[in-house]
């Protein structure tokens, strides 16, 4: 019998074995490309959405500080007519005006400070001053959230005039007129 040399032949199960470990690796990287997509597609929202949002803060402090600023504008115009009443004061009673003047005076200086602070930096100053007096910050939240009760409850308890007139006499009797 001639010889048959059976090494370099393959058998048809390792054909077979060597097609299915092709159809793995290929089905494994489409997997793997698939699940590269997927997550490419759940990112791009969230960038999107975040880019977005810091687009739109920006702008919303943009505008904050703007406000700020027109706000700080305000109270130091606010300042000026308090200096102008207290002149006209003056004459009247120098005590008061003297009193209005100071009070001017601190105005302008808070709306400065005002002016030349973001919102950010309004915030952290307020934040600040909260860990410092926390006593003084819950006697203010107090008497505001007081006051606040009280207008609301006067506000419930104001009672709004009736629609429909109520011109009518309790002593009126039907029976004289007949009706009875």
């Amino acid at each position: 019998m001639p010889s048959q040399n059976f090494e370099n032949s393959e058998s048809p199960t390792s054909s077979h074995e060597q097609s299915n470990k092709k159809m793995r690796d290929a089905a494994t990287a489409a997997f793997g490309k698939a699940s590269e997509a997927a997550h490419d597609a759940r990112e791009k929202p969230k960038r999107a959405a975040a880019d977005v949002t810091a687009t739109m803060s920006d702008q919303v402090m943009g505008v904050l500080n703007e406000q700020l600023s027109v706000g700080a504008q305000s109270v130091n115009r606010l300042a000026g007519s308090m200096r102008v009443a207290a002149d006209d004061l003056a004459r009247e009673n120098p005590i008061l005006a003297s009193l209005v003047r100071g009070f001017a005076h601190n105005v302008d200086d808070y709306a400065e400070r005002l002016d030349g602070q973001t919102v950010e930096q309004l915030a952290q100053d307020a934040s600040d001053f909260t860990r410092r007096q926390p006593a003084l910050m819950f006697g203010l939240a107090a008497i505001v959230g007081f006051f606040a009760f009280r207008t609301f409850k006067h506000a419930r308890s104001v009672s709004s005039p009736p629609i429909q007139p109520t011109n009518y006499d309790t002593n009126y009797d039907y029976a004289d007129q007949g009706h009875g």
